[in-house]
């Protein structure tokens, strides 16, 4: 068998294949949920600080917010530097979840059938099993319940019988909403620590 004189650098990229190292997906998938489960928190705090607030800038009581999240691809993953164009989180490039672009984002109020998709067991370079960008937020859903009414006659905002309308929140389902996002948040950030030390250990074998 005939050698070839010009040696191949091991650790060049092979054709079709990304410049980012496998070894290093594991990390941008854990920045990825860290992202995400980071503004969940803000959104949560946010529907916290606005749970009594009546009058809005539109005149109407502040409407609950809720992160929308989805799989990430290759066209869209926001750590994912073959994606020249990732955006940042949450902006209205990435998309709004149930309205058209340039109008507010609209969550129907009530409970939604889950659903549980079945992932392709399509292995190898061209078909990864399931999502190997991550997660990414696809949008801030509006609730457009109409909230809870209150008695309160001598309120600024009170209709003719008294009763003022407050926002749609429930501060225990936020609380809990808050509690899961922490421990979310806690778990990518420990993944993203064992990929680093492992990554560490590698290099010093």
């Amino acid at each position: 068998m005939p050698v070839n004189p010009v040696r191949v650098p091991p650790l060049l990229p092979i054709p079709g294949q990304q410049v980012v190292r496998p070894m290093f997906k594991s990390m941008g998938i854990a920045a990825s949920g860290l992202s995400a489960q980071r503004q969940r928190m803000e959104t949560i705090a946010q529907n916290l600080a606005n749970a009594d607030v009546t009058r809005g800038p539109d005149g109407a009581p502040y409407k609950r917010r809720d992160v929308v999240l989805e799989a990430a691809t290759a066209q869209n993953a926001l750590f994912n530097p073959g994606n020249p164009s990732a955006q940042s989180l949450g902006s209205a490039a990435n998309g709004v979840f149930g309205a058209p672009p340039g109008q507010p984002p609209v969550m129907e109020d009530g409970p939604k059938p889950i659903v549980v998709p079945v992932l392709p067991m399509t292995g190898g370079v061209n078909g990864p099993i399931g999502s190997e960008y991550g997660v990414r937020v696809a949008g801030i859903a509006e609730d457009q319940g109409e909230g809870r009414l209150q008695y309160e006659p001598g309120h600024p905002d009170a209709d003719a019988n008294g009763y003022v309308r407050y926002p749609d929140v429930d501060t225990a389902q936020e609380l809990v909403k808050l509690m899961d996002a922490k421990r979310m948040y806690e778990a990518n950030a420990s993944v993203f620590q064992t990929t680093k030390s492992m990554l560490r250990a590698a290099l010093d074998i």
